[in-house]
């Protein structure tokens, strides 16, 4: 039998590399990990937090920063509210604020994540160099981990983990409505930024070869994706045979103060009460086989709970129902349904139900992992899982358990007889598990793989990586940082349209010109911005954002910021872009005078445009990539993917060492949501767009009653505190 892996500080190579890692919701701490709390904090946290210490373990890797959400919420643990949590040999949790103080489910954080970007970006910024690798878990992490991948030029690892077009194919299937899971989930920005992620990633990480074939294999972009299956390590000096330990008492109380008879073989199931684990058929297939009760004991834990009804109604739903079946099939002194198991004591219950020669159950009607399946192998406890995506894997390498099908009751304790009555069975499928994970499933064996792919996607970046950190990081700086402040407005409907207020914009900036940096963001040409701006008797600003985002220029000698330039060209195929809208026959280009060298823009009328989101899935299919602009219900600008006024703000801030939080930008129209969003202090004017109303109620987002420029002092006045603070001037 082999023996748990054992963990040795070993000295770091060389030139190790610095990962960075993102899981954005927040419950996440280095231990009593709170699995089951809620439908975020299942075992793929358990994932994220071993993988970061097993890598920062391995020689070749410097140190590795886990960022996900800092929450101050009296409703969950003060751990969660610590901005830093060390892991140990070069690992950390570092949680960082944005979005509400409070805990809200993952789903309610996209109207958050570009906040969450700039967070990263400052972030990243003190520490001092850049990651080498940035590897984001769920949609969620993966959209933060794709802006920062084009901001900086770092390659994306990405881990889904759970897909959104499988999930709402199964939420529909169970009966819901396709407009009320997608009010709930947001399911179309969801499965939009995980099209973009696959189009992007150097990378996906996945646990089986099923999650490639049927779950990603609903996606646009499958076929210009680079997979690697990666089974998840299993800590086993955690999860290891009974032998002749004795049992912690905790864990043996809260398990035999429910039975009768508790020396009989435990059959164990540990899940989230979610309607998929078919804890009801587990239930049905124990209650329907009276052969099955008289062998043996039925235990399961599903998540934590203080009252049933306190619990979402999802999960409420499924709890009740099990209390429910269980007085129906009489089995009180039977079945144990403990309310809560520290995390110290789940190695304990497998341990309990191996030494009572018991079995473990994964009853879900689909299972595209089943990291509880490896933990159970791995403390000598045979398995029974569905016939489906990874228990396939788990048992053709383990060779621990059997199959069966979780969609027919009689079939699961049919299953679990086989496995109970053969004692000889039972000890070669409780030996062949114990070697099994550790040939497989150990985390040595994952982080070798790992780092083996690692390797492979940093070899191909690296000198991409090279001339684009360097055009970043190296390349001329000007005077702008010597200001405390940046001001940067767009120019038509914003900065100009009243002149009275104009003048008094002006005549602000004047006076704080040595303190504020000021610049324009706007869709015209550097052409038509010169003119329009000497037209309206307004200074040339100190930096110039042009074309929406595609053209960076500075002072009067209109300098071009060459790094930017050379950022954006990142996959930028003009002249195949500009064929492959010859499609879209109601779709017309814009005069000459707009078209710019990284900008293609049209007239794109409501009614005649194509959703966005089939536009992307057209240039993914011709293997093209851009980024897609419209607005004031008209325009539609087409531009590199890493093109647009907030990333070019976003690059600004990191050229110019200057807080996102120094930037206050005013806008008012579709083009401008992404430089609004986010760290920055935001001024929406009065008379903007409809396109803007989505980010009313946002942080850090100020909404003008006054028009024009007229909005803009406005704004200045609201945030007169931060100006001061900044600036440590009196007043305005």
């Amino acid at each position: 039998m082999m023996l748990p892996e054992t963990r040795l500080k070993q000295p770091k190579s060389e030139h190790p590399i610095y990962i960075l890692m993102i899981s954005m919701h927040g419950l996440i701490r280095g231990k009593d990990l709170e699995l089951g709390r809620d439908a975020d904090t299942g075992g793929q946290i358990t994932y994220v937090v071993e993988l970061a210490k097993h890598l920062a373990e391995h020689p070749d890797v410097e140190k590795v920063d886990l960022l996900t959400r800092l929450i101050e919420d009296d409703s969950v643990s003060p751990d969660y509210a610590k901005p830093e949590e060390e892991l140990g040999n070069g690992a950390r949790i570092v949680r960082l604020p944005f979005g509400p103080k409070r805990y809200i489910r993952k789903e309610l954080l996209w109207l958050h994540l570009n906040q969450a970007v700039d967070k990263c970006l400052h972030f990243i910024k003190q520490q001092g160099r850049l990651p080498d690798l940035i590897h984001t878990h769920y949609a969620d992490a993966g959209y933060v981990g794709q802006q920062l991948s084009l901001l900086l030029g770092i390659p994306l690892v990405h881990t889904g983990h759970s897909l959104g077009r499988a999930k709402r194919e199964r939420l529909v299937a169970s009966g819901r409505k396709l407009h009320a899971v997608e009010k709930q989930f947001n399911f179309e920005e969801r499965i939009s930024t995980e099209e973009s992620i696959l189009a992007h990633a150097s990378l996906v990480i996945t646990s089986t070869r099923q999650e490639i074939d049927e779950q990603y294999g609903q996606y646009t972009n499958v076929a210009d994706t680079r997979f690697s299956v990666i089974s998840p390590g299993t800590d086993t000096s955690r999860f290891s045979p009974p032998g002749r330990k004795k049992i912690a008492s905790s864990a043996q109380q809260a398990v035999d103060k429910f039975l009768a008879e508790p020396e009989k073989p435990i059959i164990f199931a540990i899940s989230r009460p979610e309607t998929r684990k078919n804890l009801k058929g587990l239930v049905e297939a124990y209650g329907k086989s009276p052969q099955l009760q008289a062998m043996a004991n039925l235990l399961i834990v599903a998540g934590a709970r203080k009252d049933i009804r306190e619990l979402e109604e999802a999960q409420h739903k499924v709890m009740g129902d099990l209390l429910l079946d269980i007085d129906l099939y009489d089995l009180w002194g039977k079945v144990a349904l403990p309310k809560y198991i520290p995390q110290e004591d789940v190695p304990e219950l497998y341990r309990l139900v191996a030494r009572r020669k018991g079995v473990f159950v994964n009853s879900a009607f689909t299972e595209p992992f089943g990291l509880t399946l490896i933990e159970a192998a791995a403390s000598g406890l045979p398995i029974v899982a569905p016939d489906d995506g990874g228990p396939r894997d788990i048992v053709a390498n383990c060779r621990n358990g059997l199959l069966t099908n979780t969609l027919d009751s009689n079939e699961i304790a049919q299953t679990l007889l086989q496995v109970l009555q053969d004692k000889k069975q039972w000890r070669l499928f409780s030996k062949n598990g114990v070697n099994g994970v550790y040939r497989h499933y150990s985390w040595p064996a994952h982080v070798k793989k790992y780092l083996k792919e690692i390797r492979r996607v940093l070899n191909k970046d690296k000198k991409r990586l090279r001339r684009q950190q360097a055009s970043i990081l190296n390349s001329e700086r000007t005077s702008i940082p010597l200001a405390q402040m940046a001001l940067i407005s767009d120019i038509d409907n914003t900065l100009l349209g009243d002149k009275v207020s104009l003048d008094k914009v002006t005549d602000w900036i004047a006076e704080h010109q040595k303190d504020v940096a000021f610049g324009v963001a706007t869709g015209r040409s550097i052409e038509s911005t010169v003119n329009v701006l000497n037209k309206h008797r307004v200074k040339i600003p100190d930096v110039m954002i042009t074309s929406v985002g595609a053209e960076i220029y500075y002072g009067k000698k209109l300098v071009p910021d060459i790094g930017w330039s050379a950022h954006i060209r990142h996959l930028w195929r003009r002249d195949s872009l500009a064929e492959a809208f010859l499609k879209f026959t109601d779709i017309s280009l814009q005069p000459d005078n707009t078209q710019r060298e990284f900008k293609l823009s049209y007239f794109a009328k409501p009614g005649q445009i194509p959703p966005l989101s089939e536009i992307y899935d057209y240039l993914h299919s011709l293997k093209l990539h851009a980024n897609l602009i419209y607005s004031h219900d008209e325009f539609l600008d087409v531009l590199p993917i890493r093109a647009s006024k907030g990333h070019a703000i976003r690059y600004l801030a990191y050229k110019w060492d200057l807080p996102l939080k120094s930037f206050l930008v005013a806008g008012d129209s579709g083009n401008d949501i992404e430089m609004l969003a986010g760290d920055t202090l935001a001024i929406v004017v009065g008379n903007h767009s409809a396109e803007l109303d989505i980010l009313k109620n946002q942080e850090q987002i100020y909404f003008s009653k006054a028009h024009y420029a007229a909005g803009i002092l406005e704004g200045i006045e609201h945030y007169d505190d931060e100006f001061n603070h900044a600036l440590d001037l009196k007043g305005f």
